[in-house]
């Protein structure tokens, strides 16, 4: 049981330091390359090297961990973003960093998967919304940190990076001390022994739970865009850089507050009710943001409170997932998750800096409210198609 615990804890640690390293990375990159006369559509499309880093993992993943663990597939992840972070001081260029951006995906891909699935496949199902909420809250705790570090510019453009490859080295070198397991031998025996393919697989689960895929998506989406994008727009109708690092990180710095208790109330009235309420409740927080955008003080309450209300979207789907599905199916599952946040997080991005360059009257803050909307609509016409196993 202590171990049990120990091990839980330092999952939790690296995930934290994995959203801090990404937390830092999309703003930063976005500031420096803005500030080196990039366009926003170009800015965009480089801050999907990361998610385009998960995709191009993701089919790999599966068997890897069958055979060696999950211990080896999230040192492996780890030590890859580790050096990637201490490579981009080396050379400043725009091509070498997106292939670094890139290798960052890949191993944080293997980190969250090894992670993720240690986590689902081993948490109680009385309390399977608690643990994977402290999972989330962990990752938003970093994200949150993230964006200050962009303040360490004004000292050196290098500082960040190797403040941050230290962090993520010292809680790595943790993962040393935790014992190796595999999944269990039933869901094990599925997955070797069984004819059918990876790709069938996915489709199965997919036909099961593609509704829990959305809130991933939804929140990949949020946080490339508010992370990526945002600091762009930002700049461009008259924010100062300073102001920028400050407001981004309370949409993480929001969802710490209610992760947890959101968590705790959908182990008792369904992840479904939750997810519909916070996602109308973020959608009202966006709207209201598109009209006060040039307030500091109406965007420091708006980025809190959404963080607070859509925040947990993420984590939420995972557990909507793990409800939904069948142990055999939980590490393609997670892939699928991992799949959805990185589709969310490529178009983000992307789409944000061709609005901003093509609709420069419109407040891009339009663009994630239509987009939070599309989801909420899909899970009401799901209503009395998908039921929620646990709770109905």
């Amino acid at each position: 049981m202590v171990l049990d615990r120990f091990r839980f804890w330092i999952l939790v640690l690296l995930v934290m330091i994995s959203g801090l390293s990404q937390g830092m990375l999309l703003p930063l990159l976005a500031i420096i390359l803005e500030q080196g006369g990039v366009s926003s559509s170009i800015n965009g499309l480089h801050a999907t090297g990361l998610y385009i880093g998960v995709l191009l993992a993701s089919p790999f993943m599966e068997k890897p961990m069958q055979k060696y663990g999950f211990k080896p597939i999230i040192l492996v992840g780890g030590l890859l973003v580790i050096i990637s972070l201490a490579l981009f001081p080396v050379w400043q260029s725009v091509w070498f960093w997106f292939i670094l951006r890139v290798a960052i995906g890949i191993g944080d891909n293997m980190l969250h998967f090894g992670t993720q699935t240690w986590i689902t496949s081993t948490a109680d199902k009385n309390t399977r919304g608690r643990s994977i909420s402290i999972y989330g809250m962990s990752f938003s705790f970093g994200f949150a940190l993230g964006p200050l570090f962009t303040r360490l510019l004004e000292v050196n453009m290098a500082l960040p990076f190797i403040v941050s490859t230290l962090l993520s080295t010292i809680v790595w070198s943790l993962m040393l001390f935790v014992r190796n397991n595999w999944p269990n031998t039933e869901e094990a025996e599925v997955i070797t022994t069984t004819k059918e393919s990876s790709l069938k697989r996915f489709i199965q689960t997919t036909k099961i739970a593609w509704i829990a895929l959305l809130p991933p998506l939804a929140y990949g989406f949020l946080e490339a865009t508010l992370h990526a994008t945002f600091p762009i727009y930002g700049l461009r109708i008259g924010h100062d850089v300073h102001i920028l690092s400050l407001i981004i990180p309370c949409f993480a710095a929001g969802s710490l507050l209610t992760q947890l208790p959101l968590g705790i109330l959908s182990d008792r009235i369904g992840r479904r009710k939750i997810l519909l309420i916070i996602l109308s409740l973020g959608l009202l927080c966006f709207i209201g943001a598109a009209f006060l955008e040039e307030s500091t003080v109406a965007l420091f309450i708006f980025f809190t409170l959404a963080g607070m209300f859509v925040g947990s979207t993420y984590s939420m789907g995972i557990s909507y997932m793990t409800d939904l599905l069948p142990q055999s199916l939980l590490p393609a599952g997670n892939l699928l998750c991992s799949i959805a946040f990185s589709i969310g997080s490529l178009g983000g991005p992307y789409f944000g800096g061709l609005f901003i360059q093509f609709l420069p009257g419109v407040s891009f803050f339009y663009m994630i409210a239509i987009v939070l909307a599309l989801i909420l609509v899909a899970m009401l016409l799901k209503r009395n198609r998908v039921a929620d196993k646990i709770h109905g």
